[in-house]
Formats: C-alpha cells, structure tokens, sequence
C-alpha cells in the first residue's frame, strides 16, 4: 500500500503547493480571495463492514478548494470610481447579458458613459431620473450622464430678517436710489428659466410702530407687475402678525415670465441691530458636471459649476447564503451556482451587505508571511511522501534480493 499512500500524498502536497503558489501570485490583484487546499483521508470500503479496527488507510485525497472571503485592507486611491466594499456583498456586474459578480472595484467610465471594469463588464444598480429620483426596482447598468445640468427659474425667496424696532418712522416717498426713503436693505440674485441672473432688492422703510413697507426692485427698476409693495406687521413682541409672504413677477427678455414668492416668515422686530438670518432662492443657471463621489450607501452624487449637486444614480450590492458556492470564472469574478443559493440584493450598509468606500480598493486578503510558511510545509510534506516511496522501494528491492 505505501506505493498509494506516497502517491496520494505527493498528489496532495503538489495541489496544497499550486494554491499556496496561486495565492502568492495574486496577493497584488485587487479584490482577491486566497484560497485553502483542504483534505481528506481515504479508506478501503469493507464488505462485511468488520476490521475497522484494523483498518489501514490507503492515502489522501484533495475534498476541497475553500475561497476565504475574510475582509482585505482597504487602500486610498486618487480614482473617485474606484470603490471598496468594506464588509460583506459583492458587485454585481452584467457581462453582456450575463450575470456575474466581483469584489474588484476598480471601475472606469466608457466611452458612452458606462461605468464599467477593465474587461467591460457594467456595474448594475439603479439609476435615476433627470431629476434625480431613483428607480429601485430591477439593477440595471449604472450611466453617469455628463449632460449640462438645465437652468432652473427662481420661483421662491426666503427671507428671515430682524428689523430694528428702535428705528423712527419714515414718512418719505419711497425712491430706490435716494437712501434716505428707506431704512434698510437686501439683495438676492434670482434666474430665470434661460439661466440668466436678476438681481432682487428689498426696500424695508417704518412706516408706523410695529409696521414696516416692503419695496421690492428687479435689476434695479421699480417696475414689477404684482405684489409690491408689502406691509409685514408685528406684535409688541416682536413677532410677525398677518401676512408674512409677497408675490412678484417680472418679464425677462428671450424667457419665460417669472413669479416669485417671498417669503419673511421667521421675521421679528426687537430692538436690536438690523440682521438678515437667511435669504436663500431656489433658482440657478445651468452647469457642466465637475465631479461625483460615491456615498458609503452606493448613491452617486454629481458635482455641477454652477454649485449644484444631484443624484445620478445607486450602486446595489448582492450576497449570498453560502459564497463558498460561487464559481470562479477568472477575471476576479463569480458566477451563482446551486450551492451558492440565489443572490440577494440591496442597498450598501443594510442587512448582511458592507458599505461603500470610494476613492479606494480592497487589496487581496493574502497573508504573504503565512503563505511563505505554508510554501516550506508543503514542500516538507512532498519531500516527506517521497520518502515513504523510496523507502517501499528499497523494502521492495530487499525482498527481490532474497535468495
């Protein structure tokens, strides 16, 4: 028997050498998951079941090549494509209709603004509409649209001021480029739907205790065709009685007439300095697409010239009830199987799925040290069975050698 066992162990210790060699060889390749040789002893199979505390084993056998899919370490890039799964998940992939998935998040825009791997495979997740809603229901292949973001008109201006309560009343007629008729000031740039800017100017003048005129100029004329001016009142706390919103609207040359609300909700009268707390609009003009980042939860956010951001669209990543089930098909990626169970997809961070990290990649969890020493014990291990051959041999030559 020892012939066998030798062969069998040699057999063995060559395959625990190829995946310790394999594991080497890969421990620069991103996304990687070293592998482990694992074995089994064989027996003779007895008919009548009996001797089996006699039995003798016959050598070894290779039972199985487990993937170890223990977490790599995560190292920063300067590619905001570049993402890392930071827990458990995979990347689901669509390899020209077929369905395959990867740990390797080294991804990079095609030439039709796919986000795509080095072999072309499209990252899957949902995309968004233009305007920035998500469709979360089916995957499908992730498209960064480069498009310029389209203008958007102003339609609401708030403002929270704090009118000083100690100022006198003013009884002059109300003239935008004379000071003195008026107490106080703001101004806010609002768009149209062109994208062009106005400039809006609000006018505050004290017309009676606890009452103030609000005169309002668009680049600077007077003319508006509604709402000007407003009266915002206040009780003997300071707080903003009656009506606090003002409707107006101009016409802008080439675009579409503008309506604005403005709203001083939030205004008060004490006495203390004049103060504007917020004045914010809802209008900007268009913008090219500077950047996007990846959120830890796979949403893609676009940067725009303009200051504006929107979502373009969410990586989704899928897991499985048993990952040692997948079929390795090279190329750092997987394919489902029987015994992997069906995949099951969601949002970065939820249930058994890790988060997102972009501007980096998940290294190979390859430990090179312990690589190295399983390298020296493999090759004991060889050397060890040919040993037990060369030592059957000469018991074999001793017995041929009798006379």
């Amino acid at each position: 028997m020892s012939f066998q066992q030798g062969l069998s162990g040699l057999n063995a210790a060559s395959k625990s050498l190829d995946v310790t060699g394999n594991n080497i060889a890969n421990a620069n390749t991103v996304g990687f998951k070293q592998s482990r040789a694992e074995f089994a002893d064989v027996y003779a199979n007895s008919l009548n079941g009996g001797g089996s505390n006699t039995q003798i084993g016959i050598g070894t056998k290779v039972a199985t090549i487990q993937t170890q899919f223990t977490q790599g370490n995560i190292t920063n890039t300067t590619n905001s494509l570049d993402l890392a799964i930071n827990g458990g998940g995979f990347f689901r992939l669509n390899n020209n209709g077929t369905v395959i998935y990867s740990r390797n998040g080294q991804f990079q825009l095609n030439k039709d603004g796919y986000i795509v791997n080095a072999s072309g495979d499209h990252l899957t997740g949902y995309t968004a509409d233009a305007a920035g809603n998500l469709s979360t229901g089916a995957p499908a292949d992730l498209f960064i649209n480069t498009a310029n973001l389209p203008a958007s008109a102003s339609t609401t201006i708030d403002a929270v001021v704090n009118l000083d309560a100690r100022t006198a009343v003013n009884a002059a007629v109300f003239n935008a480029t004379d000071p003195t008729t008026y107490d106080q000031s703001t101004s806010v740039t609002v768009f149209d739907s062109l994208g062009n800017p106005h400039t809006v100017q609000n006018f505050y003048t004290k017309t009676a205790p606890g009452t103030w005129k609000v005169n309002t100029t668009i680049d600077g004329s007077s003319t508006v065709t509604a709402g000007s001016p407003a009266t915002l009142s206040f009780n003997t706390s300071g707080i903003a009685t009656g009506a606090t919103t003002q409707n107006v609207a101009f016409t802008a040359a080439g675009a579409a007439n503008v309506s604005i609300t403005l709203d001083y909700a939030g205004s008060t009268q004490f006495g203390s300095i004049f103060s504007v707390n917020s004045l914010a609009q809802n209008g900007y003009t268009s913008g090219q697409l500077s950047k996007f980042t990846t959120s830890a939860d796979g949403t893609i956010v676009g940067s725009y010239t303009n200051g504006q951001t929107k979502v373009l669209g969410q990586v989704n990543l899928v897991n499985f009830a048993n990952p040692n089930g997948l079929v390795n098909l090279g190329n750092n990626t997987y394919a489902e199987s029987s015994a992997s169970g069906v995949p099951v997809a969601g949002t970065p961070g939820t249930a058994s799925l890790g988060v997102l990290q972009s501007n980096a990649l998940e290294d190979a969890n390859v430990d090179l040290t312990a690589e190295l020493v399983n390298l020296i014990t493999a090759q004991r291990y060889y050397q060890a069975n040919a040993q037990t051959i060369k030592t059957e041999d000469q018991i074999q030559q001793t017995l041929v050698n009798l006379r």
